[in-house]
């Protein structure tokens, strides 16, 4: 009885791994058929289901290195939970190249079937002078849908040249790896819906979560998520294009309220660690423990975060594709979010500027910024050009902003010489003008488009 029950279950698997391999020749048939132009790439390559499980795989990985030495990646975790809250078309191209990114190849045709940017913490710390003289880790979470097969994952970290300096490249197949954990999602954190549009798996999806507040402070919590979403969605182009979003607050406690303040030596134990005085700046508050802040989040749709720190103090910060963080009961708390959105959603670059140049090696005057609001007009035809009207003097003055809302006017990305913004004021460059400016309501709206809309054939 015994050995006819594994000659049946042996015969099942023998089964499977049959149309997985059909599958697999059938898939690297049309690739190939598709570069004689008899059958369509983007049919072949963005079709989700013939690639992809509807589920998410969790990747967290190490960045570790200095200035001097450079810098290795290396895996350390990975996980699947089920449902996939991206993209479920464009899979293989990315809006915005980012200072890095994540390629998912299927293993059997070597063909790309998702690929995803970023940007991370350990990118603006190698610029700071402790990277010359000490060597640190950064942790960092990518999620990216759950392949059917196994599949080649690369991840890529650029340098400012917009060259590789480190890149890793390693297997994984969710359907046969045991030690890809897959941890409950029955009981999330109690978490609202401050503002829903339809059905997770088509909208994006954007997870708020609760940092420095108790049991006891949750109501307060759930009162700034919703002035955070509401600040959002008065800006355009997020407010013609709400119906694309879903907002949701998650009630994440801390055992201390309030958030750590360095400079203050105030120290909390708070959800996800946060603290002010990233890299000794007094307003820059940040987190490095990226994956406590995705481990709260089991078991709740989710594509980009934002992180409500629960205190007066002034600050945030953004990262793309990784998390806004920024306080929730300071009095420019609606301003500031807003801002920080436009860093981690939208991958908009800061517009203002020091007279004395002093981070101008952030952004090379000869290698043209990924970021779509600032120019060094190496390429400035990928911008936003096109929206400068005919007779418009390029560069623009400042002093004729008012005679032109859209233009070239000099100073952003942290530097005044070579470097360039659309307008004069934009949300991305100062808290007292309330929208942002024509280029970056640009940007984000193709963002959006791209996020959400199939791809024209």
């Amino acid at each position: 009885m015994l050995k006819s029950a594994i000659s049946v279950n042996g015969f099942f698997i023998y089964y499977i791994h049959f149309l997985m391999t059909l599958s697999r020749r059938i898939s690297a048939l049309l690739v190939a058929l598709s570069s004689f132009g008899i059958v369509s790439q983007a049919t072949v390559s963005d079709d989700f289901d013939a690639s992809f499980a509807d589920g998410t795989l969790r990747l967290d990985y190490m960045f570790t290195g200095n200035a001097a030495d450079g810098t290795t990646i290396s895996v350390d975790h990975m996980s699947v939970t089920p449902g996939w809250y991206g993209r479920r078309h464009n899979l293989k191209s990315v809006p915005l190249e980012g200072n890095g990114q994540v390629v998912v190849r299927d293993a059997a045709t070597d063909s790309i079937i998702y690929i995803t940017s970023f940007s991370s913490l350990y990118h603006e710390w190698l610029a700071t002078e402790e990277a010359a003289e000490v060597t640190r880790s950064f942790e960092n979470t990518f999620l990216v849908p759950q392949p059917l097969d196994s599949a080649n994952v690369t991840v890529t970290i650029f340098n400012s040249r917009r060259e590789p300096v480190s890149t890793l490249t390693h297997r994984v197949d969710p359907s046969r790896d045991i030690l890809i954990a897959r941890p409950s999602a029955d009981n999330p954190i109690p978490h609202r819906y401050i503002h829903r549009s339809g059905d997770p798996k088509e909208k994006i999806d954007v997870a708020i979560i609760a940092e420095g507040y108790t049991v006891e402070e949750m109501d307060s919590f759930y009162h700034h998520a919703s002035r955070a979403v509401e600040s959002i969605l008065s800006h355009e182009p997020f407010k013609s294009m709400a119906d694309r979003f879903n907002f949701v607050a998650v009630a994440s406690p801390s055992r201390d309220s309030g958030v750590s303040v360095p400079r203050l030596g105030q120290w909390k134990d708070t959800a996800v660690s946060s603290h002010f005085s990233t890299f000794y700046s007094d307003r820059y508050l940040t987190t490095s423990n990226v994956n406590d802040v995705h481990d709260l989040l089991a078991g709740i749709p989710y594509e980009h975060l934002v992180i409500l720190a629960n205190t007066d103090e002034y600050g945030g910060g953004g990262i793309y594709n990784s998390y806004t963080l920024t306080t929730a009961r300071h009095r420019m708390f609606w301003p500031v979010v807003t801002h920080e959105f436009g860093h981690s959603f939208g991958g908009l670059a800061d517009e203002y500027f020091y007279p004395d140049d002093e981070m101008a090696a952030l952004y090379p005057v000869d290698i043209e910024p990924w970021e779509p609001n600032i120019t060094t007009l190496v390429d400035f035809d990928s911008k936003w050009k096109h929206l400068i009207p005919e007779g418009t003097p390029v560069p623009t003055p400042v002093e004729r902003a008012g005679d032109y809302p859209v233009g070239l006017y000099e100073g952003a990305g942290y530097s005044f010489h070579d470097h360039y913004r659309p307008a004069d004021l934009c949300r991305m460059r100062v808290n007292t003008v309330d929208s942002f400016c024509p280029a970056c309501i640009d940007a984000l709206a193709r963002l959006i488009e791209f996020y959400t809309a199939p791809a024209k054939k």
